[in-house]
């Protein structure tokens, strides 16, 4: 067959699927007949130079898509740079290599680090279905990797990007596990430890199943859309950054197995060891501070398991030369005032400006670990903690953060919803207990992170006394829509908040 056959005009369908390379094309289109592609078929395309793996949805009633046109989203527009009057060649791809490396690991057999690898690469080639990567998340869960394959791995993502290479520069990172709301120190940590003297390349990811994540708090303030040469000229100009990893190319398979990963929720230490870790080895960093939360309702729910997780870790770190310590902190609340990415934008300008009224516990936790990361760096001295909080309190860091947004492209001030809703205390007594996961819903069906300003403000902390029908919480929403549903569910099932006797 002539190679026209199997090339038909492709058009942007202008539709967001994230990092999934998706293809759209009707029903009674000539080439899905003649190729027998079906809905969710894989398919190879290829637009001059550049071929990608894509997946199929067939549409069956479209005006807006000629019979033999085919419509590519955004990411498979993009990746295969197209452009307008463009046609591409279809075919059915070759199967994964790595498909039966991961039907050896389901039944229990030791992946090695070429064997990762290759898996690897045919995630980050859409080689693999979401069938097959599922089945490869749930054969490493729970125990299943051991810490030689947990390194294995996490070098293999490492390896299937870029890694940034600064030389012999001593090079700063901070990392927190995850799982407590509002707990957004990396900003702070950042302007302190560039305001030191030290590099810190900051590379974050935006929120996943979280009311915000660093990325999407920064966004608020200053651009973090930032390529590789951007980002060296900003830390070079300022010893630090902080900007969205996900369009850098550093450690690309980790995002790809999270879109798997979160919905599946399993808990897996190998996975989330390789996750972390990979991205700090591919942003160049060789001197890490982890932020560990544990609660009962955080991420890392109990002592013991800080210390499966813990020894796994500086394990695999080891094993990378990477120079890491692990801080285990109290999960038990949220910390700061705000949730969400406007709202705890301004928790971290205030705790910078020095504000009357900025949350306390935000303050602290982040000049505990800016101290510890700056002990890090200087083996053999102390005093980490006393600097960080001397180059708080007289502007040094606030000047610094400024500097580093100026550099990304401006700073601009967080904005505030249009609409509130208090939910109060239903009786008198002291706050014992509040569940972060519920908090965190309630400021995700508000509309974070998505709406900027949406999310929860904190009026009560644990341990404090409340009276009946005083605020607990503060719900913010851009519609009165998004306001009324979070209300609702605050409202529903479980209390958010937990109220008894004295402690």
């Amino acid at each position: 067959m002539s190679t026209d056959i199997h090339s038909i005009p492709l058009v942007r369908a202008g539709i967001d699927t994230y990092r999934q390379p998706v293809v759209y094309m009707r029903e009674d289109c000539h080439l899905c007949r003649a190729e027998g592609f079906n809905s969710l078929t894989r398919i190879e395309i290829t637009v001059r130079d550049r071929t990608i793996i894509a997946l199929l949805n067939v549409v069956t009633s479209a005006d807006w898509l000629p019979s033999d046109t085919a419509a590519l989203s955004e990411a498979a527009w993009e990746r295969l740079g197209t452009r307008p009057g463009d046609t591409g060649s279809f075919r059915h791809p070759e199967p994964a290599h790595s498909a039966s490396i991961i039907r050896g690991k389901v039944y229990g057999e030791k992946l090695d680090k070429v064997e990762f690898r290759k898996i690897v690469d045919d995630v980050i080639s859409y080689r693999l279905s979401d069938l097959d990567i599922a089945a490869f998340i749930t054969a490493c869960a729970g125990q299943r990797l051991d810490v030689k394959e947990t390194l294995a791995l996490t070098q293999a993502m490492q390896e299937s990007g870029q890694t940034l290479d600064w030389g012999d520069r001593l090079v700063l990172d901070k990392h927190c596990v995850g799982g407590v709301p509002g707990n957004r120190t990396t900003p702070i940590i950042v302007a302190i430890a560039a305001a030191a003297g030290f590099w810190i390349p900051k590379t974050s990811s935006r929120a996943i199943t979280s009311p915000a994540g660093t990325a999407d708090t920064m966004e608020v303030m200053t651009p973090v859309a930032l390529g590789i040469t951007e980002l060296r000229r900003v830390v070079e100009q300022e010893g630090g950054c902080l900007v969205w990893g996900g369009g850098l190319d550093l450690s690309p398979a980790d995002d790809l197995l999270i879109r798997i990963e979160r919905p599946l929720d399993f808990d897996s230490d190998g996975q989330l060891v390789a996750s972390v870790l990979s991205k700090k080895a591919a942003a160049g960093s060789n001197h890490v501070l982890i932020d560990m939360p544990v609660g009962s309702t955080a991420k890392v729910r109990s002592p013991k398991a800080a210390r499966s997780l813990s020894n796994r870790m500086s394990a695999v770190a080891r094993g990378l030369g990477m120079n890491l310590s692990i801080h285990q902190s109290d999960g038990a609340a949220p910390v700061g005032w705000g949730i969400g990415p406007a709202l705890e934008a301004t928790d971290v300008l205030s705790v910078l400006r020095l504000e009357a009224g900025a949350p306390v516990d935000l303050r602290e936790h982040s000049l505990d670990l800016a101290g510890m990361l700056i002990d890090l760096a200087r083996p053999g001295r102390e005093g980490g903690r006393r600097l960080a909080e001397e180059l708080l309190d007289d502007g040094r860091a606030w000047a610094k953060f400024l500097a580093i947004c100026e550099a990304q492209g401006g700073f601009h001030e967080p904005g505030i919803a249009r609409f509130r809703a208090e939910e109060q205390a239903t009786r008198t007594g002291w706050v014992t207990a509040i569940d972060n996961r519920r908090i965190s819903r309630i400021a995700k069906l508000a509309g974070a992170p998505g709406r900027k300003t949406a999310g929860v403000r904190v009026h009560k902390r644990l341990g404090e006394m409340v009276e009946k029908g005083e605020p607990l919480f503060e719900i913010h929403a851009e519609t009165i829509g998004e306001l009324e549903w979070a209300s609702e569910f605050a409202r529903s099932q479980a209390p958010t908040y937990e109220i008894g006797e004295a402690p």
